[in-house]
């Protein structure tokens, strides 16, 4: 098992989060092995590993040098590789391939010499090409599985190598036993036939979860290696690790943005579909944003370097999606108590079951005389060491976990990777199994509902008193505020400046103090709010000066969102610092019929808390530094994009593409991923249940056995994939409009 450090990553004061590549694992048993060994580092508050992204994740209460974790690590048995994760899988998936060339290369043959030698004639010295030719398959083309065995047996815990190595091996004893004289039927060849349908197994295995996997992998192909510098000497071809803040690179048509930046020179279409889901390109003109990863379509452009490394869009979408793939849901600790003491039980049960057939195989003869009229290779087991060998192997083989350990991570991944095609980046993996008991969904009018990309409609200030406030509004990330800073240009800077949330801006600007916010008395502005507009107030040394009356559209989705949501059984409350004539216009349109107006920030919070006081599970959607407290309380809390930080790190889900219907997107997803789960462990646990007490019966060829073993992992994949198949609801276009066309 191997581990990479991706990034350690400041989140409070006394709190770092460390994410990480692990490679290597088999089954549940691992993931929870290295688990236990970072839990009992010092400082650690959480620990998680994911088997089906090979991904772990750790919360500590201080700063944790990789080299401890390193050694952590080493002392439970594994290696730590410095290649990436693609390197490491590319480098698993060739040596797989070469395992399972080889190990084919040698079964086939011994498998068809033995049914010849079963069935036909004696083929003479057979168990010596059996010894040789199985030993080649079970400790060469085998020799990763029988290293993780070793591995997993010197530091005193089991994993499905254990199973493996016991079964092929005990099988290819049977033969060198027979040989040198000991009176019981020879398996080589099931040993050898045991390993290379298990390393086919993993290999189809592999293949699927890199399937499943497409879309972060999608993803992670937008990232630019090199970007071209300006610089005085020319233009230079850098690696993109050398670029930083500042610089300015130079990107021509049909190329990659390498970077986040703004426009310094040149205006061309840029495609930004494979981020944003956006299929129309988008002209890009000087002092516009552009993100890295998107295409530049037409002209060059000249981008002043905003955002490297870590910090820009495209790595932080790849980052929390990797963080939510490696993150655990609460359904899944059930499967990890019971793989935890899996692996010893069955290996206990298969002694059990081989000692009492040992001894009792006269008493049960009759049994299985009766069962080979149905089940011919039963007639193999003719003596007692020989039959109880053959149910040691079966039941060791059967009853291998891997299917137990994916059938939580996997649907995960194909969760996840759904969400993130669909604009929905979910950073809390736990968002997944709470998202499917929603029943109240409460969100912010401004920025959510409305595209939060308000104009100024009127005024009544002076051309000068405006610019004054323009240059206050500036210094907000309120989409209200940047509506009136982007109306006038303004250059001002006050002396003072004090944002109050859910209340407005206080300023000093020289020796006048100002007051931009919600009117004192709304009934004045009555015409403008009911149709849907905001009204600003605007005071000068606490004195009126005027008022800005601002118009936010709605978003295109915001009415057939609300429609699915009630379809769902669901009810959407509709929670506004704004005005109540200006909230209940905007929430008729859309269709809501619950609506909280003239709510403070604190407010909101005890609105998400009264709702759950029912009992009921709610979400929270906003944008702004005002809906924080909420989201962090709500049971799932998202965020729109475009939103402030503040409320972006206090989300669990991030809505990066199309409006407020990714709330419908994510409540489908959340209920078809854990349908998929429950499915996945369902399956997992009744193909052990009734395979267990058939092997130990007898009634199991381990050859069978095997095969059934590596197709109960691979359906519980190809069930996870399911899930990025789901065709989810589109927005109705006969539902798109805006504040201003309904409410005139």
């Amino acid at each position: 098992m191997d581990i990479k450090k991706i990034n350690m990553e400041k989140t409070t004061k006394k709190e770092e989060k460390m994410s990480f590549s692990v490679t290597g694992m088999t089954c549940a048993t691992c993931v929870k092995t290295v688990e236990k060994a970072l839990s009992r580092l010092e400082g650690v508050k959480f620990a998680a590993v994911n088997l089906a992204t090979s991904t772990g994740f750790i919360i500590a209460e201080k700063e944790i040098p990789f080299e401890v974790v390193k050694k952590a690590v080493e002392e439970v048995g594994y290696g730590v590789s410095e290649e990436s994760p693609q390197e490491i899988e590319e480098k698993r998936y060739r040596e797989t391939k070469k395992s399972l060339i080889l190990g084919w290369l040698g079964t086939l043959p011994i498998a068809v010499l033995m049914l010849i030698n079963m069935l036909m004639f004696k083929i003479q010295n057979f168990e010596f090409f059996e010894l040789f030719v199985g030993g080649f398959v079970i400790f060469y083309a085998g020799r990763k599985t029988i290293k993780g065995a070793w591995i997993a047996l010197t530091h005193k815990h089991t994993n499905m190598d254990t199973l493996i190595f016991f079964g092929s091996v005990a099988s290819w004893f049977t033969t060198l036993l027979s040989i040198i004289g000991i009176p019981i039927a020879s398996f080589g060849a099931i040993g050898a036939m045991i390993m290379t349908f298990h390393i086919t197994g993993r290999f189809i295995e592999s293949h699927l979860r890199d399937k499943a996997a497409k879309e972060i992998k999608a993803l992670l192909k937008l990232q630019s290696k090199e970007a071209t510098v300006i610089t005085d000497k020319g233009e230079i071809l850098v690696p993109i690790e050398a670029v930083k803040e500042g610089f300015t690179v130079l990107v021509k048509p049909g190329e990659r943005i390498p970077i986040d930046g703004q426009i310094i020179d040149g205006v061309s279409g840029v495609d930004e579909s494979m981020i944003t889901g956006e299929s129309i390109p988008i002209q890009k003109s000087v002092g516009e944003e552009v993100i890295g990863g998107s295409l530049n379509l037409t002209s060059p452009l000249k981008i002043k370097v905003t955002k490297v490394g870590e910090d820009t869009f495209l790595a932080q979408m790849i980052k929390l999606i990797q963080q939510a793939q490696g993150a655990k849901v609460p359904i899944q600790a059930l499967a990890d108590r019971i793989t935890m003491w899996f692996v010893p039980s069955i290996i206990t049960l298969a002694v059990l079951s081989s000692v009492i057939w040992y001894f009792n195989f006269e008493r049960f003869s009759p049994f299985i005389e009766s069962a080979s009229k149905f089940i011919p290779w039963i007639t193999m087991g003719s003596d007692p060491l020989t039959f109880s060998v053959f149910v040691f192997v079966a039941t060791i083989v059967i009853a291998c976990p891997c299917a137990l350990g994916l059938a939580t991570p996997m649907a995960l991944v194909a969760g996840t990777g759904l969400a993130a095609k669909r604009g929905l980046i979910i950073k809390n993996a736990e968002a997944i199994q709470t998202a499917k008991e929603v029943k109240y969904v409460l969100m912010d009018k401004t920025g959510t509902l409305t595209e939060g990309n308000p104009k100024v409609v009127e005024h009544n200030l002076s051309e000068e008193e405006f610019r004054v406030i323009s240059g206050i509004e500036k210094n907000s990330n309120h989409p209200l505020a940047k509506a009136v800073s982007s109306f006038v240009e303004s250059n001002l800077k006050p002396d003072y400046i004090e944002e109050i949330p859910g209340q407005g801006l206080k300023a000093v600007v020289g020796e006048n103090e100002y007051f931009i916010g919600r009117p004192e008395f709304p009934e004045k502005y009555t015409g403008y709010l009911e149709s849907g507009k905001t009204v600003i107030e605007v005071y000068k040394n606490k004195d009126l000066l005027g008022y800005i009356v601002v118009e936010d559209p709605i978003r295109a989705d915001s009415r057939s969102a609300v429609k699915e949501l009630k379809n769902m059984n669901i009810t959407p409350v509709m929670i506004t610092g704004d005005n109540q004539k200006t909230a209940r216009a905007v929430a008729k349109f859309v269709g809501i019929d619950e609506v909280y107006a003239q709510v403070r920030p604190a407010d909101k919070l005890d609105i998400v808390r009264k709702y759950q006081a029912k009992g009921m599970k709610v979400v929270m959607a906003g944008d702004g530094m005002n809906d924080a407290a909420a989201l962090k309380g709500a049971d799932v809390g998202i965020a729109i994009g475009s939103g402030t930080d503040l409320a972006i790190d206090s989300a669990d889900i991030i809505i990066t593409k199309g409006g407020v219907y990714r709330i419908v997107d994510a409540i489908k997803i959340s209920k078809k991923t854990f349908r998929v789960i429950k499915q996945n462990l369902f399956w997992a646990f009744f193909y052990n249940v009734v395979a267990i007490p058939m092997a130990m019966a007898g009634l199991l060829h381990p050859v069978i056995a095997e095969i059934a073993m590596a197709i109960s992992s691979i359906t519980v994949v190809l069930n996870s994939m399911k899930i990025s198949r789901t065709k989810l609801y589109e927005e109705n276009e006969d539902n798109k409009g805006s504040v201003l066309k309904c409410c005139e």
